[in-house]
Order: structure tokens, then C-alpha cells, then sequence
């Protein structure tokens, strides 16, 4: 066998080939230093203060303990608690002093700046620090859970804004980058792709999730997602972990979303959602072979409140809802997505399957109940904990159950911790860890010192008979 040899240009060349190919496609790659020095001046970091109860024991309770008491969570971490007084002993401290970190982003040059509700959640006092090392107090204009988003302001004029971009616009595989605060090392940057877009978590049902794999840890909570324009176009929200750290998967909240949460917000002071007034579920595949559908699609409707804007505009116990507004509801999680976008009083055009049939429906949307009470007050949000609206009970209803307090839940949030333990409208709810409501404002004073650390009993009316349900706070 003959061996080839090849003259010395010919090595030369295919050698040339190699550093041009590896060249090229290094040059591919993106280059984040443009964007990093034009959007830091107005990244933010935000640090929080809250005086807590003390719980005894060990001083200490760092990131990794209670902080971290799910797989999908948000990520800001407690940093050391300092008791009043220098540190007393196990015990003997009334109160102690909580500090977290998160990031934001400044959104308006007369001094609005954006970030998660969580992030500032119970705040006694919000520090807001730039790039220049400046420090500022804020306060919150206003703050909505149901998207994790809360709008704060700083007394300044002529700040660093960054350009907002359109999320709609973002598609798998496209490159992004995050500046934050991980771990209180401010203006840190990290990079990587959309993994997926339109992803709806545990209790959020509000926001269609962008997923990433860039690298997000606790901190960078609030701070803005890049796309290579330079441009915001998510806010760093969410991760899923098994460790409390980054482990791919990372979830921010569109900016379209977010800046008209923050735009209500600003001009309203809360939020103003779309109520249909159902309670849904998921099509199965046997539920949809049942209903004659091919593949398992919409939200089932599993009841309604009698007096809500589905029941008035003809919709019925049973009708899956396969489109809003020509917008298909591919699953039951993307109705009340849907529908919370919509403003209240404005009628909804919904196509519906009803015994084997579709036919279309318009029906005017009410008002998410106590929507204007849970969207400006963090510290009033009790009923938002739990995910119902409740009024008070009817005297004639209270005799008829021999009952001497007691709310009616009117509404049930899909996804929610009362949804998930059960509860449904017309539910009379009479008390809650053996504490009795009897008033709206009963409710709101009990839930607030309810632990999270374990199922709590909760006692019902349902169809005049008396039951428990447990179910564990978040």
C-alpha cells in the first residue's frame, strides 16, 4: 500500500482552515461588554429590613433553612438576623432584625424603579443602591402578588434608565443575560439562552414564564433579563431546585407583563383584573375521550358562582372553554392568564364545547374580587394567601346552620392553597386553626399569624353539613 504525501503547502493550508474555522465561530458567539457597560448605571441593588419574632434558639437562620421550603421558589435570601440588644441567648429575645438582598431596575428618570413583590414583602425599610454607590430610601408605590411585581420610588431626578424591549418578540434559543445581585455581589452577569417560553408555574397563574438557563441564585430576585439589543425584556423571578441554588432552570416574568402591572400600579395604585367567577380543572385524556374531543385541550369548567359573570352570561357546569378572544387555552392553567388581562367591564368573546358541540359565548367580565385590597398592600393580603374571596354570611343562613359566624367563600384562585385543599364557592368558611371568623377583616387577622410550617385545620359548611380540610400555607 502506497503512503500519501502531502507537500508542505497543502499542510499549510488545511492548518490555515482550522484557525479561520475556529476563528469564525468564536466570532459568533456574543459579546456582552457593550451591553453590560451601558445597562449598568441603571441596575440596581435592593437591600430590605423587617423586624420578625423571635423563634429562639440559634441567632442564625441563614439562606438554606425555611428560606428554601420549596422546588419552584423565589430567590432572595435572608441574610444574619440581628436581635435587639447584641444578641441575647436562646429565648430571651422579643424580636430580631431580618436583612434580604434582591436586584431591580430603574425604569423612569424621575425615579420609579422595578423589582419583585417578594423581594420587598414586610418591609420595614428599602434601601435602593446604584452603580455610583449611591444609596437611597424608597417606598412602595404599589405591590402586586399575582404577578410578583412591585413598583418603588426613590426621591431623585435625571437617573439612568435602561431601554425596554418586547418580550413577545423573544424565541427559544435566543441568547439573554441577567445582571443582579446573587448572593449581595452586585452587578454580577450571567448569560445563556431561552429554554422556553409561556410556562406557567405552581400559584402563578398570571404570568406565561420565560425559562433560561442562565445562572440565577438568590439576589439576583427583581433584577432584569437582557436580550443582545441591550434591551429588558424578562425580570429575574423564579428558579427550580433541589439544592437552593442554580441548577439550569431559571424563570422571569415578561416585561410586557410587568410594565403593565407597573403602569397600573403607578396610576391606580393596584391592579384591576378580569373575573370570570368559575372554578376549572384540567381535561384528562379520558375526560376529553368522554367529551368527544380528540386531544385533551381547554378548561373544564367545574362550577361557577351563581352570581358571577360566567354563570350571568349563560355558561354552564361542564362547557370547556377552548378559546378566549380567538386565543386558544391550550390547558387549563392558561385560561386564567387569559382572562386576568382583560380589563374589568369588557366582554370576552369564548368558544365552548357543550354536549359534543362548540358554540361561542360573550359574557362581561366582573372584577377580581378585593383585587384593589390585595394588590396595594402587602401586609393586607391574607385573603391573597389563601386564594379565595369570601363576604359575609347571611343572617338567615347562620340560623338555618345554627352557626354564629362564619364567611362565604366567593371565589376560589385556580392553583391556590384553597383551591389545592378543596375549598369551592359557597363554601362557608367558620374557622381556621380552631380561631372563628365571622368578617372579612376576621379572616385577614387570623391568616396573618398562621405558621407555614405545618397543614393547619380549616372548618366548613358544605351543603349544611359540617367538615375539616387541612391545608399548609406557603
Amino acid at each position: 500500500m502506497k503512503r500519501l504525501i502531502f507537500p508542505s503547502t497543502l499542510w499549510l493550508c488545511l492548518v490555515a482552515v482550522l484557525v479561520f474555522s475556529g476563528h469564525a465561530q468564536a466570532q459568533q458567539l456574543p459579546d456582552f461588554t457593550t451591553l453590560v457597560e451601558d445597562a449598568a448605571p441603571g441596575v440596581v441593588n435592593i437591600s430590605t429590613s423587617r423586624t420578625v419574632p423571635s423563634r429562639g434558639g440559634s441567632s442564625f437562620h441563614g439562606f438554606g433553612e425555611e428560606d428554601i421550603p420549596e422546588i419552584f421558589r423565589h430567590f432572595f435570601g435572608d441574610r444574619f438576623p440581628v436581635p435587639p440588644g447584641g444578641g441575647q441567648g436562646p429565648g430571651q429575645g422579643r424580636s430580631e432584625e431580618r436583612q434580604s438582598l434582591g436586584s431591580g431596575f430603574v425604569i423612569s428618570e424621575d425615579g420609579y424603579v422595578l423589582t419583585n413583590a417578594h423581594v420587598v414583602e414586610d418591609a420595614d425599610e428599602i434601601l435602593v443602591r446604584f452603580n455610583d454607590r449611591r444609596e437611597l430610601e424608597a417606598e412602595i408605590v404599589g405591590s402586586d402578588p399575582q404577578t410578583d411585581i412591585a413598583l418603588l420610588k426613590v426621591d431623585a431626578s435625571g437617573l439612568p434608565t435602561l431601554n425596554l424591549g418586547d418580550s413577545d418578540e423573544l424565541n427559544v434559543g435566543e441568547w439573554v443575560a441577567a445582571i443582579g445581585s446573587p448572593f449581595g455581589f452586585d452587578h454580577s452577569v450571567t448569560a445563556g439562552i431561552v429554554s422556553a417560553i409561556n410556562r406557567t408555574l405552581p400559584r402563578d397563574a398570571y404570568v406565561p414564564f420565560i425559562q433560561t438557563d442562565v445562572a440565577i441564585n438568590p439576589g439576583n430576585s427583581g433584577g432584569p433579563l437582557f436580550n443582545l439589543d441591550g434591551e429588558v425584556v424578562g425580570i429575574n423571578s423564579q428558579i427550580f431546585t433541589r439544592s437552593g441554588g442554580f441548577m439550569g432552570l431559571s424563570f422571569a416574568i415578561p416585561i410586557n407583563v410587568a410594565m403593565d402591572v407597573a403602569d397600573q400600579l403607578r396610576d391606580d395604585g393596584h391592579v384591576n383584573r378580569g373575573w370570570l367567577g368559575v372554578m376549572i380543572q384540567p381535561v384528562s385524556r379520558d375526560l376529553a375521550e368522554s367529551f368527544g374531543m380528540e386531544t385533551p385541550a381547554g378548561a373544564l369548567i367545574a362550577d361557577l358562582d351563581p352570581e358571577g359573570p360566567a354563570a350571568r352570561g349563560g355558561l354552564e357546569a361542564g362547557d370547556v372553554i377552548l378559546e378566549v378572544n380567538g386565543e386558544d387555552v391550550e390547558r387549563s392553567s392558561t385560561l386564567p392568564r387569559l382572562i386576568g388581562r382583560v380589563a374589568p367591564g369588557d366582554e370576552v368573546d369564548l368558544r365552548v364545547l357543550r354536549d359534543g358541540r362548540e358554540i361561542s359565548e360573550q359574557v362581561e367580565l366582573g372584577r377580581w374580587p378585593n383585587s384593589e385590597q390585595a394588590s396595594t398592600s402587602q401586609s393586607d393580603n391574607s385573603q391573597v394567601r389563601l386564594g379565595v374571596a369570601v363576604r359575609e354570611v347571611d343572617d338567615a343562613i347562620r340560623e338555618q346552620l345554627n352557626i354564629q359566624g362564619g364567611v362565604e367563600v366567593t371565589n376560589v384562585e385556580p392553583q391556590s392553597v384553597a383551591a389545592q385543599a378543596g375549598i369551592r364557592p359557597g363554601d362557608i368558611l367558620v374557622s381556621i386553626d380552631q380561631k372563628s371568623v365571622s368578617s372579612a377583616q376576621e379572616l385577614v387577622d387570623v391568616v396573618e399569624q398562621l405558621p407555614t410550617d405545618r397543614a393547619i385545620p380549616l372548618r366548613i359548611y358544605r351543603d349544611g353539613r359540617s367538615l375539616f380540610v387541612a391545608l399548609r400555607l406557603q
